[in-house]
């Protein structure tokens, strides 16, 4: 969002994901007015009114028709000084608010899509929301759920859960990733719902990719924390007993779901802001020949001596992170890596990353790879990229903000149609915990075995990255060994 920020400032008509416009819709606009298909998008990012101005264009071109809904209020950035003395703090980290923010979001839900679909819309258009209320949206606008209809507003939150990651939970990424097919023509997920929250999920016939009880049960963990309280704007979900049944006879597989729960959402919307924390830059450099780990290390370190002998003439700090990682020595393994005793490979690549507060200090870094070619180690046979490209650190910082201050608008073909008012009379702030399943005690203090196992053997994993953040899920109820 900070980046779209960037490009709004250097153009009021930019701000927006332009490949939505010119990729994901330009080429088909005339078969979806033909065939009557509604699309919803959070590719408005910063400047919704801007994309779904571009999205008229497209259309007016192909001479068709088309609603286009714009769903705006997510953007607190006016509200910026009156957050910077309230004693707010991140949600994860506890860090102070920060004083160089550059994006400031609200995750809005479901309703005002539903909202904006109950008003004729064929395109919904939004800044930032929930991913899951994408589908969310269109499910309440179908069935009418209601706001206190919290299980299946868990189910609908659910599906959107599954697939907003696209190709994830069709067999990318997926841990035994030898058993999917044709990754170049991987399908995308399709989910059919009822109006009771069941749903199947499934992918086009003759697309590779896979459906199966494992690549969807490891989206299901994807990102989601506590699995008994995962808190959106609609609903505040239990997903603990969600079921995941494979069904017969579909090309490429499919699932049905169900087991949803939910409890009512918040009085608060999750913010999502970020701030500039410094520069960096990052070098990719081959190194080839005998002891080519050996140079390649070195070759770093002596290149942080020397930018770290410049900053010192010039009054720098010294860098506030730096990481060396030599590929092809195992360093991505930590204590864990199997070190070679025959003198290692014969090439490797330098991957060494340099964080500073200060612009220039990064750029005098940038400079001083290339000598590294003539009066460092031989063997050094290239920049990947070229002269590595300085960029600023942007961070993010979570916080909670009344509904009750959020103003949605809602706009329909440019014009201001409505207020989206919040209906907080389904809210509760009550930390909810819903009980655990008892584990047996039979499973515990289990006595130590002679085998030994990777835990890609065991269990289904997945793991998510949130900023410079990143988590690893996995759990006894996405395990491999409750399938056999």
């Amino acid at each position: 969002m900070s980046l779209l920020t960037a490009a709004k400032a250097r153009s009021p008509v930019l701000g927006y994901t332009p490949d939505f416009v010119s990729t994901a819709m330009a080429p088909y606009i005339k078969d979806i007015h033909r065939k009557g298909v509604r699309v919803i998008s959070n590719a408005g990012g910063i400047n919704p009114l801007a994309c779904a101005a571009a999205l008229q264009e497209v259309a007016k071109k192909a001479d068709v028709d088309l609603k286009i809904a714009v769903v705006a209020g997510d953007d607190l950035m006016s509200e910026k000084e009156n957050l910077k003395g309230a004693g707010i703090t991140d949600l994860e980290n506890g860090k102070q608010f920060p004083e160089n923010i550059d994006s400031m979001n609200v995750y809005l839900g479901a309703r005002p899509i539903s909202r904006a679909l109950d008003l004729g819309a064929d395109i919904v258009v939004t800044g930032r929301c929930v991913d899951s209320g994408i589908v969310l949206g269109p499910l309440i606008h179908s069935f009418g759920w209601n706001k206190d209809d919290y299980d299946l507003l868990a189910a609908g939150s659910l599906a959107g859960h599954l697939i907003e990651c696209g190709a994830q939970c069709t067999g990318g990424i997926f841990t035994d990733w030898h058993t999917v097919p044709d990754w170049h023509n991987i399908g995308f997920p399709i989910v059919e719902c009822s109006s009771e929250g069941d749903f199947i999920l499934s992918k086009p016939p003759d697309t590779g990719g896979l459906i199966s009880f494992g690549t969807v049960a490891e989206q299901l963990v994807y990102e989601l924390g506590n699995p008994q309280r995962y808190l959106l704007p609609d609903v505040t979900c239990d997903f603990s007993q969600v079921s995941i049944t494979e069904i017969p006879g579909f090309d490429g597989g499919a699932v049905k779901v169900c087991g949803a729960k939910g409890l009512p959402p918040s009085t608060f919307y999750k913010v999502n802001a970020t701030y500039l924390d410094g520069f960096r830059a990052t070098a990719v450099c081959p190194v080839g020949g005998p002891k080519a780990v050996q140079k390649a290390k070195r070759t770093a370190e002596a290149i942080l001596q020397r930018t770290r002998l410049i900053f010192s003439q010039l009054g720098y700090e010294d860098y506030s992170a730096v990481n060396i990682q030599v590929l092809g020595s195992e360093d991505t393994y930590g204590p864990h890596a199997r070190r070679s005793i025959d003198g290692g490979p014969r090439e490797a690549v330098i991957w060494l990353a340099v964080h500073h507060k200060q612009r220039e200090a990064v750029e005098i870094f940038s400079k001083e790879i290339a000598p590294a070619g003539t009066g460092m180690a031989p063997g050094l046979t290239g920049i990947v990229g070229g002269r590595p490209r300085v960029s600023p650190v942007l961070k993010p910082f979570f916080f909670y903000y009344p509904k009750s201050n959020v103003q949605i608008n809602l706009f329909l073909n440019g014009q201001h149609v409505e207020i989206f008012e919040e209906d907080l009379t389904f809210t509760s702030d009550e930390v909810v915990l819903f009980d655990l399943p008892k584990i047996s005690s039979e499973l515990k203090d289990l006595p130590s075995g002679p085998h030994t196992y990777r835990l890609e053997e065991l269990a289904y994993t997945r793991s998510g990255d949130r900023g410079n953040s990143a988590n690893i899920d996995e759990s006894v109820w996405c395990s491999k060994l409750s399938m056999n």
